[in-house]
């Protein structure tokens, strides 16, 4: 499982294939002392946190001085493997939860990503802005624009237009016609071929109005 990432991405260095082959086992050591992946997802690590992150790597890439929110980070997720995929990006992982935050802190020094940093707070207070904002299924789609928007820097230089990048599944349409914004959907069994993507949908939101 631990050669997944190289498997859909063949140009990642040998420091970064060190950094995913070491990432499980961090993982797996902290889980077994703070529980904050669940037993049945921590068995699929790479399928259900690793690679869903890295398909952001599959439609985009990120230009130097990039920075990124990871908004309600959880465990770290996409953040981390996002931070290893692109080492000239700044990350800041948000979390209100403290132990979560640790986890991620013990795991980003392990690894020694120079590129991320850590905000113990909810995501909605965070004063600064971004380029992008990363979210996975934090909470509805409409309810977490409306409480990040704001925070996106309007000037972008990046291929992809500044926006939201937002990992979900199910249906979306619904929500995605309450949102003043334009969208980009991506069916992400067109780039995994794992059963575990076939309702994965990553959803760009752009050119807020």
């Amino acid at each position: 499982m631990t050669n997944l990432p190289l498997q859909y991405f063949p140009n990642l260095t040998s420091h970064q294939i060190e950094r995913f082959h070491q990432l499980e086992s961090l993982y797996r050591e902290w889980n077994a002392m703070i529980n904050v992946i669940s037993r049945k997802d921590m068995d699929q690590f790479n399928i259900h946190h690793v690679l869903h992150a890295l398909v952001i790597a599959k439609i985009t890439g990120f230009k130097k001085g990039t920075s990124i929110m990871d908004a309600g980070t959880g465990g770290g997720f996409p953040g981390i493997p996002l931070a290893i995929m692109f080492p000239d990006t700044h990350f800041t992982l948000v979390d209100s939860i403290g132990k979560k935050i640790r986890v991620i802190d013990n795991v980003v020094a392990s690894l020694k990503l120079d590129n991320v940093s850590t905000l113990n707070t909810r995501f909605e207070t965070v004063k600064q802005s971004f380029d992008f904002i990363t979210g996975r299924a934090v909470s509805n789609l409409q309810l977490f624009f409306t409480m990040i928007k704001h925070k996106i820097k309007a000037k972008g230089f990046n291929e992809l237009p500044n926006g939201i990048l937002y990992l979900t599944g199910g249906e979306i349409e619904q929500d995605l016609t309450r949102i003043s914004a334009r969208t980009s959907t991506w069916d992400i069994s067109d780039f995994f071929t794992e059963n575990y993507f076939e309702t994965k949908k990553l959803v760009h939101l752009y050119d807020f109005f």
